[in-house]
């Protein structure tokens, strides 16, 4: 604790994000080149380094904030850095796209304003690259066993990295033709640019891991081939399954779905197409879900220039705090102002979202093209439609940011390696394949397939960036275990976090 009245003397003041209207000519950064070093340090000076640092039950990671804001706070970036990447393969990453479940836990937010916790973090994130601290790491030794790993979102690149430090081969499978899962083609560039992405790839590489792209492990390449030649396979493939919504009209021309908007648009800025395949340019867009998907897709519809933009949610409008059932130091959901909301309230006047609102069919019109959607006010809790409230807005692009309800189902990477669903439509793993005297680690990523582990989105459901890094070094630390008969690779994530296997 650098300040024991840090807390009291200074007000919580936020890194402030680039003009909204000069976001919107580009596609960098909404932060690029605000850092602001002495800013974060006088920040970091208000953590109260809590005797319970809640914070830490906030964090999947298990990240040690109070100890990295006090080197932060005395600009000693080095052991802000150590004490950061103990935690957290890819501070980076969460430091941009994490929503800072950390911050609401703090314990000033009990009667004050949290530490700027995640602006912290990204300063450090940053500061490790720009003074050259995030050197490779390869192992003193090689083990002479070999682990594959399917799929390279953050799960499975947590994984990897942790596995080949050890001193593991690793070798990382991923069907699409570049690394990265939806870091890569799912997240807007606005949010976080590819550079940090590449440069972490980089890093692994260097450290000895393998990537292997285009490569459809259950579809090319039969997944029993992978277990042979392999002594342990870590599937992260994430929950890929995307929800549908079966109203009249769904077959019409200009309806898409949310991730396969934001690929293309993600494919554009990295070279792939001279122009928008599918575009907002001059359209009416409503998109149909309200969460950060569709917060992603807003963001990116007022960059290609859409004409209006309408962000439809079924859920009732939150309130500005903390209700009953959702007591401190629980992450509430509250009414949030996302970067892309501040952007079309600037351009348009107001807040795009519509609460309480349900898509019942779309309207045609020339060519099978959509031009409209009809919709409908519901109940907040049975969300039956309200009488009287249908009315029919303009629909020229319609995404669908509906989520996603898990792994995809009937694959030949499911059927190949003897995986079966659990009864949230997961990949099965956990305690119920574990013996009951099992080390913590070990319960959580073993499936009913010997020397295969889940981990990530593809067990635990659509998820944050900050759960699947835990749940790839958790699954790491299994595998070791699995293939060494012990493991000093931390675990985070605890077999209680999320119901057991059926």
């Amino acid at each position: 604790m650098t300040d024991p009245h840090g807390f009291l003397r200074t007000p919580r003041r936020p890194v402030p994000a680039r003009p909204a209207e000069e976001r919107l000519s580009d596609w960098n950064e909404i932060y690029a080149g605000q850092s602001l070093l002495p800013l974060v340090s006088e920040q970091a000076g208000r953590c109260m380094d809590c005797g319970i640092p809640f914070c830490h039950s906030g964090c999947p990671l298990g990240n040690l904030i109070p100890e990295w804001n006090a080197y932060a706070a005395r600009g000693d970036w080095w052991a802000a850095a150590e004490r950061l990447h103990a935690t957290n393969n890819f501070p980076e990453f969460t430091g941009r796209l994490c929503p800072a479940p950390c911050e609401e836990a703090c314990v000033l937010t009990i009667n004050a304003d949290p530490v700027t916790i995640k602006n912290v973090e990204q300063a450090i994130a940053d500061q490790i690259w720009e003074r050259g601290y995030a050197a490779p790491q390869p192992p003193q030794r090689l083990s002479g066993m070999t682990v594959a790993v399917i799929g390279s979102g953050p799960a499975g690149l947590a994984a990897a990295q942790q596995l080949t430090r050890i001193g593991h081969t690793v070798a990382v499978y991923e069907r699409a033709d570049r690394i990265g899962g939806l870091l890569r083609y799912g997240i807007p560039a606005f949010k976080m640019e590819k550079r940090h992405l590449d440069r972490r790839i980089e890093q692994m590489r260097a450290e000895g891991t393998r990537f292997r792209t285009g490569v459809d492990v259950g579809g090319d390449l039969d997944a029993t081939e992978l277990t042979r030649r392999h002594d342990a396979v870590v599937v992260a493939v994430g929950a890929m399954e995307q929800r549908e919504l079966p109203v009249p009209g769904r077959e019409l021309f200009g309806i898409h779905q949310a991730v396969d908007y934001l690929t293309l648009a993600n494919r554009v800025s990295q070279g792939d197409h001279p122009s928008h395949p599918v575009t907002a340019a001059g359209k009416h867009v409503v998109i149909v879900g309200g969460g950060d998907t569709g917060s992603d897709c807003l963001g990116t519809a007022l960059r290609q220039g859409a004409a209006s933009v309408v962000q439809l949610d079924i859920n009732p409008e939150p309130g500005d705090a903390r209700t009953d059932t959702e007591p401190w130091p629980t992450y509430p959901k509250v009414y949030r102002i996302s970067h892309a909301h501040e952007e079309a309230r600037g351009r348009e006047g107001t807040d795009p979202r519509v609460f309480s609102s349900a898509t019942l069919h779309f309207e045609g019109g020339p060519a099978g093209q959509v031009r409209a959607l009809r919709l409908t006010e519901v109940e907040p809790e049975a969300r039956r439609p309200r009488p009287d409230t249908e009315r029919v807005i303009p629909a020229e692009l319609v995404l669908l940011a509906l989520g996603f309800s898990g792994p995809e189902r009937g694959t030949g990477l499911m059927r190949q390696l003897g995986l079966t669903l659990d009864d949230r439509g997961n990949f099965a793993r956990n305690a119920a394949f574990a013996a009951e005297t099992a080390p913590q680690d070990e319960r959580t990523g073993r499936t009913r397939t010997d020397g295969v582990f889940v981990a990530g989105d593809a067990g635990r459901g659509q998820s944050l960036v900050v759960w699947a890094i835990a749940e790839g070094r958790s699954a790491a630390a299994a595998t070791d275990r699995y293939l060494t008969g012990s493991t000093v690779l931390p675990a985070p994530v605890a077999p209680t976090d999320r119901p057991l296997a059926a």
